[in-house]
């Protein structure tokens, strides 16, 4: 579909989207995949074994680009997981590891806006007990399913601060696109934050989900858990197949 069209009075706008209406809100559903399950935050069940997958990390550095933390202590981190768990948007979510039972991350889907269908994924904490898993891919696979395929939104979004390396360069492994950097966007922690914006759009979505299910297929990992072929190649393959 082209990207615009020329109306009655031969001005350029938005192609038509026939038969569009407004998206289903996201809920607090389980979901289910081959290395770990994304569950409702829930402070009873997960805080836990949330905290001890964060104190893991020897110090509180993967804390610095978040809105909140380090906590000096369970308790601490027990108050803020009831407060994120009673919320509706950002809607969070624990990661569970299948292997051990254990709550070892958190994410969330915010700024959900049903009326354009679109959503942003945030406050990806991972513990080191999932990073450079399978878990960590499969996590954000599974909530970006969720989205595309089960509520059929439009636009998938993901924001960090513009110095967060890290999380530039998972945005981009994941196969959103770099949209810009708009200057001066919050104050958090007490410092200005130039916000880096990424995306995904649902015409993108059939070769990424290519590409993460044959990345996620176990034969893609040898004895001791190391990728035969990465994501990209395997995106980049799923494009090819999908432009023929």
């Amino acid at each position: 579909m082209p990207s615009f069209v020329l109306n009655d009075f031969q001005q350029p706008v938005g192609a038509p989207q026939p038969g569009w209406s407004p998206r289903p809100r996201p809920a607090r559903d389980t979901l289910d995949g081959h290395y770990c399950r994304l569950e409702p935050l829930n402070a009873e069940h997960h805080a836990a074994d949330l905290h001890a997958a964060y104190t893991q990390a020897p110090d509180g550095r993967d804390w610095t680009y978040m809105g909140v933390g380090p906590f000096a202590d369970e308790a601490s981190y027990r108050a803020h997981c009831e407060q994120a768990a009673a919320s509706n948007d950002p809607l969070h979510y624990a990661v569970m590891d299948l292997r051990t039972g254990r709550a070892v991350g958190t994410l969330s889907l915010m700024r959900i806006d049903p009326a354009h269908g679109v959503v942003e994924v945030g406050h990806v904490m991972f513990s080191p007990l999932l990073k450079r898993t399978p878990i960590s891919t499969e996590a954000q696979y599974l909530l970006m399913r969720y989205v595309f395929a089960d509520l059929g939104y439009r636009r998938y979004e993901w924001k960090c601060d513009s110095l967060n390396a890290p999380s530039r360069e998972a945005a981009a492994r994941l196969g959103f696109q770099f949209e810009g950097v708009f200057r001066q966007a919050i104050v958090y922690k007490g410092r200005n934050r130039d916000t880096a914006w990424f995306s995904v759009l649902d015409s993108e979505w059939p070769a990424l989900k290519a590409g993460f299910e044959r990345w996620l297929a176990p034969g893609n990992f040898t004895g001791d858990g190391s990728q035969r072929l990465s994501l990209a190649a395997l995106r980049e393959g799923a494009a090819q197949a999908t432009a023929d």
